[in-house]
């Protein structure tokens, strides 16, 4: 039997809680609570899968799902902490993160079928790429359109594992979007501003990190 709730997620709310609250305030300084979004998450997923480690976690295919899950985060925790100093290194540990969830969700965390309203993101990760194509530079081009397509697959194959992870991915994709069009489209600062567009960005971001690790879990009986 799983834990009812999976109460350690709690760690990972209040830390996501904490750093949207200090977003809305427009405190400086921001780095320190996005960098404890991650290692709260890997607390959480970790403290749920050893917590319920008796018989909740289905053998060696379970804990394989498990580990790809804690590699995934790990890797976004990268992808945080290096997107500012380097975009180029930030963007490729946060493809990496979803290249590793991408294989989860369709080895050891896999339900179903990729559902056919799936089909809704690679239309959309077209019209941005055709939106921004003009406003990025040529050694960009490449990198954006290749993450685009391992954003796009993330969120479509998170649909094999169930709602919850589904709903995990929608806010990823939706995320990296709007991050996409504040770094990159100028029109956009006109009516996107401070503080909202970074709650947006956040909110989803954590929204979708957290809900991907719950429904993971979920799929592995390690909550119910």
């Amino acid at each position: 039997m799983g834990m009812r709730w999976g109460w350690p997620f709690l760690i990972y709310v209040v830390v996501s809680i904490v750093h949207l609250v200090r977003i809305a305030l427009l405190q400086p300084e921001l780095d320190l609570t996005k960098l404890l979004l991650m290692p709260a998450l890997l607390v959480s997923v970790l403290l749920v899968a050893l917590v319920t480690s008796r018989g909740a976690v289905p053998g060696r295919r379970g804990w394989w799902a498990v580990g790809l899950l804690s590699a995934g985060v790990a890797a976004s925790f990268a992808g945080d902490a290096l997107l500012g100093p380097s975009f180029e290194a930030g963007l490729g540990f946060f493809a990496l993160a979803h290249v590793l969830y991408i294989i989860l969700f369709n080895g050891p965390a896999k339900a179903n079928v990729i559902r056919w309203w799936t089909l809704v993101y690679p239309v959309l990760l077209v019209v941005a790429i055709v939106v921004l194509w003009p406003h990025l530079s040529d050694g960009l081009k490449p990198l954006l359109v290749g993450y685009g397509i391992v954003l796009a697959l993330t969120a479509m194959t998170s649909s094999r594992v169930g709602r919850i992870a589904a709903v995990g991915g929608a806010f990823f994709f939706v995320s990296d979007l709007i991050l996409a069009f504040a770094m990159f489209y100028t029109p956009f600062d006109g009516f996107f501003q401070e503080p909202w567009r970074g709650l947006a960005i956040m909110t989803t971001y954590c929204l979708g990190e957290g809900l991907i690790a719950f429904g993971v879990l979920r799929r592995l009986r390690a909550i119910r």
